[in-house]
């Protein structure tokens, strides 16, 4: 049954679904991912090799030149996912241990769609300082860091250290990540009602750490960040708010957004603006219906908060909005941090990039859109979906391609490539699942 041939109630009943069947099949497994050896071991005699005595000749290999380390170990490949639970979903401070079933979801997303080998490492941490030094006693063990639900203003302190001081890649996923691919569902919705994107209006609602690097994003791709207005829990963004002066972040944003100066709260920043992206408080309810109508004709509302959007996009279409996307895999339009994470890093690691610009994230968002382009992009069709796992090894090429450009690639592809060793590495990880399912190694349930 198609989402618009169903029935408020059938609607509602299909949001609820996901989490019960979350609250049965979590405990049927007991966790998401476990370890495997991706050697062989034909019989005890291999573990000389691949423990003692052998192993001590690779171990010497690296001591004499830390560069082998990637020829010898699975660091090159091996992502850590980073997180004290002080921000997750839309839950908010549920601690490490509660916010756990999201990161090994993360590492299953990592494995599956990208072919990269993620870890879930939850930390208690007090301060930005904490998970800083965190990060950088791990280092040693892995090819990246991303960075995942951790309060702001904590979690821009952290990002904006890490960029400069850690010797791998490291990034903040619910900052750059969902930047990345709100940019791409932008791009195309701009396209499909007929505007341009350096002349849209948006009004934004929260200021929190995915708006904030989706304003700047949205900025650095063409959007005049003075036709941009930004809303948070006492009102509009202007210069004229002494409440920011505390805040070094929104005072960034202030002094370039807003150019006309507008106060108020959602009601003023939303009227005739052509966008709304909102990234807040969980609903339904948080938008309201009214907002939307007073919009510019053919609007684009992009509602993500997780588990449930700021207005259920029924809602939205009903309150004029002719483009409408949410953060849910099981609603049209999901503009969700999966589509971009897997290839972003894939890409990353492929050409061992030292940093992860916002050049690299546009790049991978102008492909992104470009993919769902290619197959014919409509008002229900704004991005790929995670099953057109085609666009995961081509994300990783517009990466690494544009780390080869910016001069922080360590190693240099061309795009076929750099292409063919994606699509190898997101192959051999699909096909391991799917073994492992037809074995019954992972029953199903």
């Amino acid at each position: 049954m198609s989402e618009k041939k169903m029935t408020k109630e059938e609607l509602l009943a299909k949001a609820q679904k996901p989490s019960d069947d979350a609250m049965k099949l979590h405990p049927f497994y007991l966790g998401k991912i476990e370890v495997v050896p991706k050697c062989c071991i034909r019989s005890v005699d291999d573990f000389a090799i691949w423990y003692t005595p052998g192993v001590a000749a690779p171990c010497k290999a690296i001591q004499k030149d830390p560069e082998e380390v990637y020829r010898h170990t699975a660091k090159g490949n091996m992502v850590a996912v980073v997180s004290d639970g002080t921000r997750v979903l839309g839950l908010g401070n549920i601690g490490p241990a509660a916010g756990l079933p999201v990161m090994e979801g993360k590492a299953i997303l990592f494995k599956y769609l990208g072919g990269v080998d993620a870890f879930p490492l939850c930390i208690t941490s007090q301060t930005a300082a904490d998970v800083i030094e965190f990060v950088k006693r791990i280092e040693p063990t892995f090819g990246g860091v991303n960075l995942e639900d951790i309060e702001k203003p904590k979690c821009f302190e952290v990002l904006d250290t890490l960029r400069k001081e850690a010797t791998i890649p490291v990034w903040h996923d619910d900052q750059q990540g969902t930047a990345a691919v709100t940019l791409a569902g932008i791009i195309n919705a701009v396209k499909i009602v007929g505007k341009r994107l350096d002349k849209v209006r948006i009004g934004m609602l929260g200021v929190g750490a995915s708006n904030q690097r989706i304003a700047i994003m949205l900025a650095k791709a063409g959007v005049d960040p003075g036709l941009t207005y930004m809303c948070d829990t006492t009102g509009i963004v202007h210069k004229g708010r002494a409440d920011l002066k505390g805040d070094p972040w929104k005072q960034q944003l202030a002094d370039v957004t807003n150019a006309e100066g507008r106060t108020g709260g959602p009601a003023e920043a939303f009227a005739g603006v052509d966008i709304m992206i909102a990234l807040s408080k969980p609903g339904p309810g948080t938008v309201k219906p009214e907002w939307i109508k007073g919009m510019a004709k053919d609007s684009i509302v992009f509602c993500c908060a997780n588990p449930v959007p700021e207005i259920w996009p029924w809602e939205a279409k009903e309150a004029g909005a002719r483009v409408v996307a949410t953060g849910r895999s099981d609603f049209d339009n999901q503009v969700n941090n999966s589509l971009g994470f897997p290839g972003i890093f894939r890409g990353t690691l492929d050409v061992r990039a030292t940093t992860i610009t916002d050049e690299m994230c546009i790049a991978a968002a102008r492909e992104l859109a470009k993919v769902a382009e290619d197959k014919g992009m409509r008002e229900d069709y704004l991005l790929p979906t995670m099953d057109e796992w085609t666009v995961f090894p081509r994300e990783a090429v517009a990466v690494g391609q544009m780390a080869i450009k910016q001069g922080v690639a360590q190693v240099k592809l061309t795009p076929d490539e750099a292409f063919k060793k994606a699509e190898t590495m997101i192959k051999r990880a699909r096909a391991q699942l799917e073994c492992l399912q037809d074995n019954g190694f992972i029953p199903l349930p």
